[in-house]
Parts: C-alpha cells; structure tokens; sequence
C-alpha cells in the first residue's frame, strides 16, 4: 500500500510538471520562491479508541521552497517541498501508556491513568502539487486559490509528556491508587519525558490541501501570504486496533517570497 502510494504520487507529479512545462511556453510566468510559518496541526479519527481521542491542536514549524509554473497569465501550477510540523496536545486525565516503575502490570487493554500533558510531535516531509488560480492584474496585488494533493514522508514521531500526578484506576480521575496495607494514595509521579514513536507510526502519507492568499508585487517578483489547511488520508497509526486510528491535519499560515525566472 505505501509503495503505491508513492509510485502514484511521483507519476501525478511527473505528468503535471511536463504538462505545465509545455504549456508555460506561451507565457512567461514563472517563479521560484521560499516561504515559511506556522503550523496548528490536529489528530483526528474515526474511532473512539481511549488512546487516540480528545488531541487538540499544537503550534509547529512549517517552511519550504516552491517553483511556480506558468500556464496562463491567471493560471499556474505549484510543486512544493515543506518541512510539515503535524500532531496534537492532549491535557488532563488519560491513560497512562508505559507504567511507572513498581506499579503492578495490566491485562492487554486495561490502563492506569493519570493527570498530565501529552503532545504528539509528528514531522514529515510534504510534497504537494497545487494547482494555483490568480485574479486581478499582475502588477497590482492579486488575491489566489489553490488546491491539490500532497505526499508525505514521516521525519520524526516523538511524545512529550510533562506534569505531576497521583495515579488513578478511573477516566475521570475519582479513584485512585492506594497502597496496602494502609490503604495510602501512591504518591505522585513525573510524567515528564520524551519517548520515540517512530515504529509505530506509518512513514508514508497521502492527502488533500488547498487554500488562498495574496500576492504582493515587488518589481518582477512579488511578497506572498498564504493560508491553507490539509487533511490526510490515511492512519498514522500501524496498529489502529491497539492504538487507534487518528489522521493528520492542520491549517498553515506562511510567508514568503518568490523570484521571477523570466
């Protein structure tokens, strides 16, 4: 499944950039560019697995180099390659996914849970392919659309967890842990440390993407800034059935600046 995936994305791109470059003979219209910005990324899914549910949304990094093609003097066709800060926060009780050391093991399914921060931190390198539509005249400032999909190979998948919390046997955080032969409460534990996912997190990725912005002449080149959201298509999770199933997906606000090549 991922090699089709990528074999299917990098012919999209093939046909395209060579369907773009014969008709860009006409009309001179073509840029490279650099632009970056912020990322609000957010796991979402289907499910309502205990593991994968209620991520809200993180701020992270997104930037990247582009190469405009002209087709018509409105229209254009955009491949990108971004370094794409995906991924979500979860606060407040949730289960507890690697015991603390002296706390006794669950069956398969069962949890301990806890009181604290769990950001997934996902990065990937995205390739999409926009088809891009200008309206107005290109010496004055013009507002765009684009859309079009994107591929996306995993970089990094870490949590980060951090706070301090008793632990308890229940979601809502009513009961907890005691200790024998008194009956004490275990005391509260660190949560915070860094743990390396990347083996349970698929490395390929495939999506949709599309927004607008507006261009801002400068001589031949022209000042950029764009606001665009995605969504992807497929799991990150390998194992849905253990970890749930939750897909990328994020608005990003970027600027930039593009160079006239004519």
């Amino acid at each position: 499944m991922k090699t089709r995936f990528f074999r299917v994305f990098l012919i999209l791109i093939t046909i395209t950039l060579s369907f773009g470059s014969i008709l860009a003979q006409d009309e001179k219209e073509n840029y490279i560019g650099v632009k970056g910005g912020i990322s609000i990324p957010q796991l979402s899914g289907g499910d309502d697995n205990i593991l994968s549910r209620d991520f809200k949304s993180r701020i992270a990094p997104n930037f990247g180099a582009f190469v405009e093609i002209g087709v018509t003097e409105k229209f254009s066709i955009q491949p990108e390659v971004n370094f794409a800060g995906q991924g979500g926060k979860r606060t407040g009780v949730q289960p507890i996914t690697q015991n603390p050391p002296g706390l006794p093991q669950l069956p398969p399914g069962n949890f301990f849970f806890g009181d604290f921060e769990n950001t997934a931190e996902l990065n990937y390198l995205e390739v999409p392919v926009l088809a891009k539509y200008k309206f107005g005249k290109k010496d004055k400032p013009r507002v765009y659309v684009n859309g079009g999909l994107f591929y996306g190979r995993l970089l990094t998948a870490k949590t980060k967890t951090k706070g301090t919390s008793t632990i308890f046997l229940d979601e809502a955080g009513q009961v907890p842990l005691l200790l024998p032969p008194n009956g004490t409460p275990v005391p509260d534990i660190d949560f915070t440390a860094t743990t390396d996912i990347k083996d349970d997190v698929n490395k390929n990725n495939l999506g949709v993407t599309g927004g607008g912005g507006i261009e801002i002449p400068v001589g031949k080149n022209y000042i950029l800034i764009d606001a665009r959201v995605s969504r992807g298509f497929k799991n990150i999770q390998k194992d849905t059935i253990r970890n749930g199933a939750s897909k990328t997906g994020n608005l990003v606000i970027s600027f930039g600046y593009a160079f006239n090549l004519d």
